[in-house]
């Protein structure tokens, strides 16, 4: 209740103010019409008087009579003009005055709210109901309803069968070229072309950094990455268990999914910089979380602002020497995890395999076999194209088949039919890539996860999600939407 106090007397103040607005927009009516009586009154009089003075001088012409006076007598004749107050008859009723909030009355809010509620108490208003109903007219009230429950309330799909085929085909097309160009890392078309852009990225970064190029007959990979890692030491770049005094398990293949500082993600930038303002070095290992002092690790920078950022430029450009393996790797080398994919060590239950294995065990291993950020980019490609081409689609149907002007058919996820549209198209990608990995597995959960698309199932989980929060909600007030409103008119207003 304390909550809604404070906008109910806000509401009560406004109230009060209409009132006062429309009494003095009435008093002003009423002005108006005695002013127009009086002026009335006013042109006949003179009509009047013009007449008699025009008779009462031909009546003298004819009569050849000449008026003429003294001081004396022309100073009589003035003084008996003057009328007394008590001898003048009202002829209309005088106009009431207008009843007003004292404003000077006031010191604080508190006393103008006295004063405001002392007026509604004089005039009959209705305080004991929610003073923002009587704020707007019936129909005022009837065009705000209907607005808010057409643009800013929770709406289900209203799909037909053609958006349902329209996106399950989008969906089968994803699924195809997931299973065709993706397949395993390292051996698909895309993940070798995610795999070379990586390099790309590594070398132009370097390059950014200082790096002129290799010595002659060395990789440009290697060399860049070889350069980054002199650029970008930290304190928590742990090779193997040795470097851990063996407190567990940990190989080249999987210090940095074990190193949660490793991952590029939120966890990763938070975990990098409190290592490195604490010395310390944090992995995870059979579910839980260790914490390991390293040797002192000074930060360059002379307050705590340079600090952090020289923080997170040690992240950063740690993260572009670890992305495409080591500088010394043989092969693909070792990456980085996906983003939020360190977490799943955290999962550290069941049983999996030959070996009942937990699945945070099956995740390191699905790691170590080359499921890291490259292969995330490449799967990422076939949710992309799942993705735009579902909205390009809904886009052309809206427009030629609906005949939508243009303006209308933008492809906002806040559209409850492009919305059901995704999560069928997501979900006939997810299909395919689950039935792929299935039959390929041979029942081996290690295989399942490598040919499996964790991009496309995060995907179709946060799509399924909302979905399943619109269907409870239905009706309700879109927040997010009025949010979205407001912020545009803010703006708006900013800008003019």
């Amino acid at each position: 209740m304390s909550n809604k106090q404070p906008l109910h007397d806000q509401a009560l103040a406004m109230l009060v103010q209409n009132h006062q607005l429309d009494a003095g927009q009435a008093q002003l009516g009423r002005l108006d019409g005695a002013l127009e009586q009086m002026l009335a009154g006013q042109r006949q009089n003179q009509l009047q008087l013009e007449h008699m003075l025009a008779q009462a001088q031909a009546m003298a012409s004819e009569n050849h009579i000449v008026f003429e006076m003294d001081a004396d007598e022309a100073l009589l004749i003035d003084s008996s003009f003057y009328v007394q107050v008590d001898e003048v008859t009202l002829v209309h009723e005088p106009i009431a005055l207008l009843d007003s909030v004292d404003r000077g009355a006031a010191r604080d809010w508190q006393d103008y709210l006295d004063e405001v509620t002392a007026y509604a108490a004089r005039h009959e208003l209705a305080v004991a109901e929610d003073p923002f109903q009587h704020l707007m007219s019936t129909s005022q009230r009837i065009a705000l309803e209907k607005r808010i429950k057409d643009e800013f309330s929770l709406k289900g799909a209203n799909c037909d069968k053609y958006d349902y085929m329209i996106a399950a085909t989008c969906g089968l097309i994803g699924g195809l070229i997931d299973v065709f160009f993706v397949g395993l890392p390292g051996q698909g078309p895309l993940t070798q072309f995610s795999d070379d852009m990586t390099d790309k990225a590594v070398q132009k970064f370097a390059a950014w950094n200082g790096w002129t190029g290799p010595n002659e007959g060395k990789d440009p990979t290697a060399s860049a990455i070889g350069f980054l890692e002199r650029r970008y030491k930290v304190n928590y770049d742990h090779r193997h268990g040795g470097d851990v005094d063996h407190l567990f398990k940990m190989s080249t293949k999987n210090h940095h999914i074990k190193s949660l500082a490793h991952s590029p993600d939120l966890v990763g930038l938070f975990f990098s910089i409190l290592d490195q303002f604490t010395s310390t070095a944090h992995f995870v290992d059979g579910g839980k979380l260790i914490s390991v002092d390293t040797k002192t690790f000074e930060l360059r920078g002379s307050n705590l602002v340079t600090k952090l950022f020289a923080a997170f430029a040690n992240w950063l450009g740690h993260l572009f020497s670890d992305m495409a393996g080591s500088s010394g790797a043989t092969g693909r080398g070792s990456g980085i995890p996906m983003p939020f994919y360190s977490l799943l060590q955290f999962i550290d239950v069941g049983e999996f395999g030959q070996h009942r294995q937990t699945f945070a065990t099956v995740a390191v291993q699905v790691f170590e076999r080359g499921y890291d950020l490259r292969h995330g980019m490449a799967l990422a490609i076939p949710v992309l194209v799942t993705e735009l081409l579902t909205r390009l689609m809904w886009t052309v149907k809206q427009r030629f088949y609906h005949q939508q002007p243009w303006a209308a058919c933008i492809p906002s996820a806040a559209n409850p039919e492009l919305r059901r549209m995704l999560l069928i198209g997501h979900g006939a990608l997810c299909l395919v890539d689950g039935t792929d990995a299935a039959l390929r597995s041979g029942g081996d959960m290690i295989q399942f996860m490598l040919r499996s698309n964790l991009v496309a199932w995060a995907r179709f989980g946060t799509l399924a999600l909302k979905e399943l929060k619109v269907w409870y909600r239905q009706g309700d007030l879109d927040i997010e939407a009025v949010d979205g409103y407001l912020e545009a008119e803010y703006r708006r207003m900013l800008a003019a």
